[in-house]
């Protein structure tokens, strides 16, 4: 398993770009996060996830993929109205289960995207279609049917894209993702971050562009207040004002992409110090 976990929560486009430009900004300070033994991905955090693991750019030049015009990326509406059918859903679920399957009926339901079309968008992303081998990459996803949730990784006998594409399957937003007769929706439905996935490692950093849970959802801050209980040693960064005011209200919108990633560069100074002190030299 190793020792160091790097955890890179949902969020959307703009948490792909925050999250790039927090990884980027760090790794300028002399923390590089790219010798965790394990990365977790969920939904945005399972893009970063597998472009930081492939070893075929430096942080350096995905930073500056962040920044170019989004072409190939498809346009989409996470407002108010989509958030408040979320909320609903969350007030009348018990569990996360419960809320799973009543997030897949509404995934299922949706008008949305073929999914080969959505698939290719995904598959555009990233740099390389076959699982890390020297790094251990683990991807989140629900089954949009039982609510049951999935932890893929190069042993799951699943595709990395399809793996990826399932993760960023928002429901209500993007199709279902299918595999092996069962379709998936985003591992961010249970834990915008998955962070209790770490557990058994001694050094965790959590990068969490959504900083809130709510019912049945665990917040990034009680995920790893778990993890230090058990004894790990943990650092969660979540997006500061700034980072939130370049976000805008619709964290799909591409164009939202590049300011997310300027803030989280301008924000990892603010971390570096206490990431270096959990991490250790790099």
């Amino acid at each position: 398993m190793g020792d160091t976990a790097l955890v890179l929560g949902g969020g959307g486009l703009t948490g792909i770009g925050w999250e790039v430009g927090i990884l980027h900004g760090l790794a300028r300070a002399g923390v590089d996060l790219g010798t965790a033994d394990t990365v977790i991905g969920t939904s945005a955090g399972s893009v970063v996830g597998a472009q930081f693991t492939s070893g075929l750019l430096g942080i350096d030049e995905l930073y500056a993929r962040q920044l170019v015009p989004p072409d190939g990326e498809m346009a989409a509406n996470m407002g108010p109205a989509m958030l408040a059918r979320y909320a609903w859903i969350v007030l009348r679920s018990k569990n996360a289960q419960t809320y799973g399957v009543r997030m897949g009926r509404m995934a299922l339901d949706a008008r949305a995207p073929e999914q080969s079309v959505r698939r290719d968008v995904i598959a555009g992303r990233l740099l390389s279609h076959e699982w890390p081998v020297r790094r251990r990459l683990v991807v989140t996803a629900l089954d949009a049917a039982t609510g049951e949730f999935h932890a893929f990784d190069r042993d799951s006998g699943v595709g990395l894209v399809d793996a990826v594409a399932a993760s960023c399957a928002v429901p209500g937003i993007w199709p279902p993702v299918a595999i092996d007769g069962r379709r998936f929706i985003d591992g961010g439905v249970r834990s915008s971050a998955n962070a209790d996935l770490a557990a058994g490692h001694g050094k965790v950093i959590i990068v969490a562009p959504i900083a809130v849970g709510g019912g049945p959802i665990p917040a990034p801050r009680v995920q790893a207040a778990k993890l230090r209980a058990k004894g790990a040693k943990v650092v969660l960064i979540t997006p500061d004002r700034a980072a939130r005011k370049a976000f805008g209200r619709n964290v799909l919108d591409p164009a939202r992409r590049a300011p997310a990633a300027r803030a989280g560069l301008a924000q990892a100074a603010a971390h570096a110090e206490q990431v270096a002190a959990v991490w250790g030299p790099s």
